[in-house]
Parts: C-alpha cells; structure tokens; sequence
C-alpha cells in the first residue's frame, strides 16, 4: 500500500494469534505488535472460584486430564490445516514487538499513544480496562473464536458444537468494550467442523476460514467506516468444560 496505515495489535501471543496478526500484515504491512505477558493461571483459577464456585472449578480442573488424552494424535491434524490454508502460526522474525507486563499497563498505554494508530487489533489479552480503551483515538477490534453474544468467553466453538448447535460454530469480529465480548458486532464466520476435529482443533479451524473477516474489519477500521450489526441470539459467558459435560458430551454427542 502506498500509504500503509497505523495499525498496532495487543495480544498476549499464541498460534492462532500470529495466524491472525500475519494474515494482517500480508494485507497491510509491517506493524508493531504489543506482547503482554498474560494472566498467571493460579490468578485465574482464582477469579473463577469466586464467580463460578469451587465445586465447578474443580470440575473444571479434573476436566484438563481427559482433554490432555484427546490431544493425542491432533498434532498431524493441525498441521494439515497449516499446509492446506497456509496458516502462519508463528512470530515473524522482522516483526517489532514491545513486551509489557499487561495490557492494562502504563508502558502498554505509552506505547499505544507513542505509535497513535487508526485501529488496534486485539486477540488473545486479558479483559481491557477503560484507562485502555480510552488511551488512544482508535478502535480497539478484537477477534473471538465464539459467535457472539450466543458464545461469549472462552471455547465458544466447542461449547457451540456440545449444545448441539452446528451453525453456530464460528467466529466473531466485534469492538471491544469494558465487558466480555459484549462490544458492537462488525463480522462473522460460520464455519463447519471436520469429522476428526475436537476441542484441540475447532480454535485452529475456526481461524483458517476467519482470516478475512479480519482483514474485513480492519479496513472498514481504517478507512472510518465501521458499522456494528445486532446479532438476535441470547447472550451467554462460557468458561471451560467440567469433567462430567465433557465426557457425556464425547459421548452422547461424539463432540470431543
């Protein structure tokens, strides 16, 4: 592009989210990426027995041991995706990446108003502060592996497929806002598993067919023309899969 504009993405790293950040950057350019560190799970965990309860979040926990078996032989699967789609999953070396403690930081918040962007692509952070948001004039846009409001949180294509709700199975582009994936709603992806996916798979497949919605989005950021659609479809957090639901949903519904 003749004149490359500024785009800067927070994220706290992650395969698909390079995938993401270097599907953006063969559109537009070379652009700084801001690395937070990410929440310490035992402050997550932590967070969640005070929203969720004990029990459930030992549920939760013992889950980790049965999704650990099903991992095993996904390895070849995604990287089928990666030869088929092209997925760049990992970190350019030329690209500038400044490395802050948290998203909600002063140095991120510097580093923001130092480089002053059209848009910031957000993937992969802790929830983002209003001190943030409000640091910089652009949008903040973010990418989640969920259809919104329906698949807030976390997992949102697993949890669409173990409630039994195929066409849910997808990805949101939206703004973001002091909630969680309650911002205004720019794109969506609905997409269809394959028959050897599972839930180590579905946030690689949902990347590989939602690079464009991405790129959609930061354009119409970029060029001010951004214009948030409503989704009619009850809203709902999700967190993980507890021991017992995974199992009866591998189960009952053959959704791993």
């Amino acid at each position: 592009m003749s004149n490359p504009p500024r785009i800067v993405a927070l994220t706290a790293g992650g395969p698909h989210s390079w995938i993401m950040i270097n599907a953006l950057r063969a559109r537009f350019g070379d652009f700084p990426v801001i690395r937070e560190e990410g929440e310490p799970a035992a402050s997550l965990w932590r967070r969640r027995r005070r929203m969720l309860g004990p029990l459930k979040v030992a549920s939760m926990q013992a889950a980790r041991l049965p999704l650990k078996l099903t991992k095993r032989g996904t390895g070849s699967i995604i990287q089928e995706m990666i030869e088929r789609y092209g997925l760049q999953p990992d970190p350019p070396q030329d690209v500038e990446v400044i490395n802050v403690a948290s998203v909600n930081s002063d140095a991120c918040r510097s580093a923001l108003q130092e480089y002053a962007p059209q848009a910031v692509f957000v993937i992969s952070t802790r929830m983002i502060g209003r001190k943030t948001l409000s640091s910089v004039q652009a949008p903040f846009v973010n990418y989640h592996s969920g259809i919104n409001p329906a698949y807030r949180g976390m997992f949102g294509g697993y949890f669409a497929l173990a409630n039994g709700e195929p066409e849910h199975f997808g990805a949101t582009v939206h703004l973001v806002d002091e909630g969680v994936d309650t911002g205004g709603i720019l794109y969506q992806s609905h997409l269809s598993p394959e028959p050897r996916d599972n839930f180590h798979t579905y946030l690689w497949r949902l990347a590989a067919g939602s690079r464009e919605i991405v790129i959609q989005a930061i354009e119409d950021a970029v060029e001010g023309r951004l214009n948030p659609v409503d989704v009619d479809l009850p809203s709902q957090q999700w967190f993980a899969p507890t021991f017992g639901s995974y199992i009866w949903t591998g189960l009952s519904r053959g959704v791993w």
